[in-house]
């Protein structure tokens, strides 16, 4: 199989995949379930990762990695055992410049400036995508390996979980206020003007935590500037995929801690699929020459990959256990135990932000 016909092949698979979930809701469940123990993945990689496993008939994917990444950890790929396979990107590294008129440019590394051009330093671009192979950890054997799960199989305290919150929210500028004040009759109302977090005072500690991580929800995908956010609504009128994205990711980011919120997002989850179609009816009244996704599988996978970023950036605060599916954040938690055998090697740093994992 070319790379291309491994492209083409890895995006009808998503495209299938997304197809089922607008079909029958509880799908969309299911693929947050597993982006709570695979949330260094993005949405699209997680959703293929189930796929393939499940066509296997064996248990849902782990921990995975490349296979010589898993010989470097003392491990091999078990005889007999097929590669799964993600989407990963094509990356250059090019020259960023900029032009006597004000103009951006890019050029290869090393390759003559224009003349009068400023250097803006060098930035690593995604060209293309590509075909990546990895193995789960249940397709390996070698060097005994510990590999915490997430999930409901470990529970951590509301009020630890409520202060890393707390801390993703000043992170991206908002106060939280715990306040018997209500606005309307929710219990938590994000306030983008004044940037603050709204919780009722009146609810448990655990429902306050449940509440937080749904307004970060917002916080992180429903600002003013954010043209999809205003395309699924906002959280100033609680309506459609806003709703559904925020508490997908509070499903999302309280599952990786341990917390099981299945009974009490069923009313907002359930929705998925009717928030889904009422968007593609929104889109088909933009304007035709908008770039905003307008198929319901495209709205889909744009609603996924939205989510799964959002529970990224918060878990990557609020360090859940496991290592979210990936072997290069094995040592990347502050709370490893030292005295046991843990496989990992170290996250290259990057100056540029986060790669990309995936669509």
């Amino acid at each position: 199989m070319t790379p291309e016909e491994r492209i083409s092949t890895l995006t009808d698979g998503l495209h299938k995949i997304l197809e089922k979930a607008v079909e029958s809701p509880s799908h969309w469940q299911v693929l947050l379930d597993a982006s709570s123990t695979l949330w260094r993945y993005s949405g699209g990689n997680v959703a293929l990762l189930m796929m393939q496993m499940a066509q296997r008939g064996t248990e849902e994917p782990t921990l995975v990695a490349g296979y010589k990444e898993w010989a470097r950890h003392g491990r091999t790929v078990s005889r007999g055992e097929h590669a799964l396979w993600v989407i990963a990107p094509r990356t250059a590294r090019v020259q960023q410049v900029t032009l006597p008129d004000g103009g951006r440019h890019r050029i290869p590394v090393g390759g003559q400036l224009p003349h009068g051009a400023v250097d803006d330093g060098k930035k690593t671009v995604i060209t293309g995508w590509r075909g990546q192979a990895v193995f789960d950890v249940s397709q390996t054997e070698g060097t005994p390996l510990l590999v915490p799960r997430g999930g409901t199989n470990s529970v951590v305290g509301a009020a630890e979980l409520w202060g890393s919150l707390e801390a993703v929210a000043r992170s991206h500028g908002f106060n939280v206020d715990v306040t018997d004040a209500q606005y309307g009759l929710t219990s938590g109302f994000t306030d983008f003007a004044d940037r603050r977090v709204q919780v009722g005072a009146w609810l448990s500690r655990e429902e306050r935590t449940a509440v937080l991580a749904h307004e970060l929800g917002h916080v992180l995908l429903h600002g003013p500037d954010d043209e999809l956010g205003r395309l699924y609504g906002s959280s100033a009128d609680h309506r459609g995929l806003a709703e559904v994205e925020a508490e997908s990711v509070a499903y999302t980011v309280l599952r990786a801690h341990g917390i099981d919120r299945g009974p009490q997002s069923a009313t907002y989850l359930a929705g998925w699929a009717d928030a889904v179609l009422d968007a593609e009816n929104d889109a088909l009244l933009q304007d035709a020459g908008s770039k905003l996704p307008r198929s319901r599988v495209d709205i889909a996978k744009s609603v996924l990959g939205r989510v799964t970023a959002a529970s990224k950036g918060i878990l990557e605060i609020t360090h859940p256990p496991g290592y979210g599916g990936k072997i290069t954040a094995v040592e990347a938690d502050p709370r490893l135990d030292p005295t046991a055998r843990y496989v990992g090697m170290r996250q290259p740093a990057s100056t540029d932000g986060p790669v990309m994992a995936g669509p």
